[in-house]
């Protein structure tokens, strides 16, 4: 047991349990925004992540974690002592988790919240041994992109009676003027005036490892284009960046969002973020830079939520400009957005939380 983990005595505890490594972050990111949330409205709360060593973010997580080799899904023990050691009120297991895993939570007399954004993981929670568990299960997609429940999930949640299952269509801090305009002040911008590129956790995918440079190869091409573009998550520049074209660090996601509520157009992968950016109500180029984006960035063009881009610096570029020169079709974009928006569903999540946690 950790000194730390020791010398905790009071207070409600939440334990994070994302899977975590070295490519991609959504997952941490999730938690991680539903865990500063909570930490606002709950002075009282206790929290802890578990992660891998290997994330780019362990080294900076804001909150205590217990790091290990690699993502907690393959290291059971250590997730199962970290339990018993902890004794959290609450665990939320996203896209991670074993069976023994969920067991010891579930015998330490935690509350377990399941979240999953993958078929596999969907069909995981819901075998009935896992039903047994899990007291909430958040799929973590829009309906209309993860899928309506089936009839045989609907008929194993009345044999079961239990969890109850959400969709979380997205998760977004409320919006802050002020921080808005010390983000656009930091970098010089002008709401309305300019084009936000966000490729990613910063690091490639199997089968897309030059997706960043090849993102930044877009940006340095709008920017050629006459367009103030900002870029972020990026890698310092070589020179052959533009004058219009700034770079950012990865950002919180708190600053990331004010910059997609003040953008005139954002180009984003089509993970997380394109969710976020729908549900800023910004009109979107989207671009797959893992195999699972495709089929959910198809899913938004087919609604008439927003444009696809292959990953490819000139498509980027051509299919970018194309929708800030049609300005009729991005007020379209953005008229059914408010008509049928992407939910943002942090209010609901942060109040089923208070309700597990007591």
């Amino acid at each position: 047991m950790s000194t730390a983990i020791q010398g905790m005595q009071h207070g409600n505890r939440l334990l994070f349990v994302p899977v975590s490594g070295p490519r991609g972050m959504g997952e941490y990111a999730r938690c991680l925004v539903v865990a500063t949330a909570m930490a606002r409205r709950r002075a009282d709360l206790v929290i802890h992540f578990a992660l891998s060593r290997a994330a780019p973010q362990a080294a900076t997580a804001p909150f205590p974690a217990t790091l290990l080799p690699a993502s907690p899904t393959f290291h059971t023990r250590e997730v199962c002592a970290l339990i018993g050691d902890f004794r959290p009120d609450v665990v939320v297991f996203d896209n991670a988790g074993r069976t023994r895993q969920l067991r010891a939570a579930h015998a330490a007399g935690a509350r377990v919240i399941f979240v999953s954004s993958r078929p596999r993981q969907r069909r995981k929670a819901f075998r009935l041994r896992w039903m047994g568990l899990i007291d909430e299960h958040w799929i973590a997609w829009p309906e209309f992109m993860a899928g309506s429940l089936t009839p045989v999930e609907r008929l194993k949640l009345r044999l079961r009676r239990r969890p109850r299952v959400r969709f979380v269509d997205t998760l977004v801090p409320a919006a802050d003027p002020a921080l808005n305009a010390q983000c656009l002040g930091r970098l010089n911008l002008r709401a309305g005036e300019y084009v936000l590129l966000v490729p990613g956790g910063g690091t490639g995918h199997p089968g897309a490892a030059d997706a960043p440079a090849i993102v930044a190869g877009g940006a340095r091409a709008i920017a050629r284009r006459g367009y103030s573009t900002v870029l972020t998550g990026a890698a310092p520049g070589d020179g052959r960046d533009p004058p219009r074209l700034e770079r950012t660090a990865l950002l919180p996601l708190s600053e990331l969002c004010e910059l997609i509520r003040s953008a005139r157009l954002v180009v984003c992968n089509g993970g997380d973020t394109l969710l976020q950016t729908l549900a800023c109500g910004r009109a979107c180029v989207a671009v797959p830079i893992a195999g699972d984006q495709a089929h959910r960035i198809a899913r938004c063009v087919r609604a008439g939520l927003a444009l696809p881009a292959a990953l490819d610096a000139r498509s980027i570029e051509q299919t970018a400009v194309s929708l800030l020169e049609a300005e009729p079709l991005r007020a379209r974009i953005e008229q059914r957005l408010r008509r049928c928006p992407v939910r943002n569903c942090m209010d609901e999540v942060l109040a089923a939380l208070e309700a597990l946690l007591g």
